[in-house]
């Protein structure tokens, strides 16, 4: 399941209020900012007290969170500009990039503490054992989790990556912090200093955090298939209107959590007045913008419903496609007669899954099609689906 599956959260596609979201992201960068920077005053204080590289790691981990805040807060500002000349599309892409940029600190971060934590190993210091400490990495566990929680919660309602990845961040911060803990009871308890090897797991911890992170904004950038819900609710606001035979070639374009842009091709009986059917294209058109907040343009196909050779080649045709390959489809299909021969002009869309080329489908279909033996010229378009 792709990141876009996993964040579309339908009341986000309808949010418009951008200084209502930007609001929100201002209120969880300085709550990430304070609690942080807290968090690392008392865990560096306590390290350095009882000399554990461990708790002094988790401590610059905390810091690190805090500038990740920073980011945040930052990202939120230049995301919520409006479009301009020279970026029509709007700036919210910006999130993506200050999503990345807290990823490769994160890991850049981890490295460092990795080579301090083996450094500890090879030359490990006595740790006293102390409540503080155990009292301060409880109580850092605990913040975690709210903060956890309370990034979570925004990031799905405001479908925003950076607040998706601090929540992230924070669950990471939990196991961490735990690895830590467990190595400060335990140590005293078997004699053995687990503080440089604990120090090692937070570390690896922390980069395999930012290595997600990145992961997701790289698929994210590059261009990944929408939500399945989102999908399925374009085609069912275009199909719901009479007039409608089918719509396909669906393709989804994102320009940032909340600036959706689409085209389809919507099947419409030829029979039609052609002025009508634009006025229905038009009110689809409009309808979706207004409701989903997503800006469709779509192309209309025309179809001969009342041709019995047209619909008896379209249905054989449909057959022969499905039994190529069973995960085939065809769309639109249109029948130009001649004398000598009759062609059967449509696309097959062939998903990446299939394991025949496209030269094999082609060829598979027309020797099908022209065993019918009724001089029928298969004129094939390979498409392919982006949903």
């Amino acid at each position: 399941m792709s990141k876009m599956e996993q964040d579309y959260d339908k009341e986000s596609i309808n949010l418009h209020d951008t200084d209502l979201r930007e609001r929100y992201g201002k209120i969880s960068s300085f709550v990430g900012i304070f609690v942080n920077v807290f968090l690392f005053a008392i865990k560096l204080f306590v390290g350095r007290l009882f000399h554990s590289v461990a708790v002094t790691a988790d401590a610059v981990n905390n810091l690190s969170d805090a500038g990740s805040s920073v980011i945040s807060l930052v990202s939120f500002k230049l995301a919520g500009m409006p479009a301009d000349k020279e970026h029509p599309f709007g700036h919210e892409r910006i999130e993506y990039l200050a999503s990345s940029v807290v990823g490769f600190l994160i890991i850049l971060l981890g490295v460092e503490l990795l080579k301090t934590s083996f450094e500890k190993i090879l030359h490990p210091d006595e740790i006293v054992f102390s409540m503080l400490t155990v009292g301060v990495l409880l109580f850092s566990i605990v913040v975690k989790f709210f903060l956890y929680f309370f990034n979570i919660r925004l990031g799905k309602r405001f479908n925003s990556s950076v607040m998706k990845a601090t929540a992230v961040d924070s669950l990471s911060d939990v196991l961490a912090t735990s690895s830590v803990l467990l190595s400060t009871v335990v140590s005293p308890l078997i004699g053995l200093q687990l503080d440089g090897y604990m120090g090692v797991a937070v570390s690896i911890l922390i980069m395999i955090s930012g290595i997600n992170i990145l992961r997701e904004m790289l698929d994210t950038l590059l261009g990944e298939k929408p939500a399945a819900e989102l999908v399925e609710r374009i085609e069912n606001a275009i199909k719901k209107y009479d007039g409608v035979l089918g719509v396909h070639d669906l393709v989804i374009h994102s320009y940032g959590p909340r600036r959706f842009f689409a085209t389809a091709h919507v099947e419409v009986d030829a029979k039609n007045d052609v002025l009508a059917s634009h006025d229905l294209i038009d009110n689809i058109e409009r309808e979706v913008e207004e409701q989903l907040n997503i800006h469709l343009v779509l192309h209309m196909d025309p179809l001969t419903m009342d041709d019995p050779d047209v619909n008896r080649w379209r249905e054989m045709t449909k057959e022969i496609v499905a039994e190529v390959n069973e995960s085939l489809s065809m769309h639109d299909f249109r029948v130009v007669k001649g004398v000598t021969h009759t062609n059967l002009i449509f696309d097959v869309v062939v998903p990446y899954q299939c394991q025949k080329n496209d030269r094999q489908v082609i060829e598979e279909i027309t020797q099908k099609i022209q065993a019918q033996g009724e001089n029928l010229f298969p004129v094939i378009t390979i498409d392919r689906s982006y949903v």
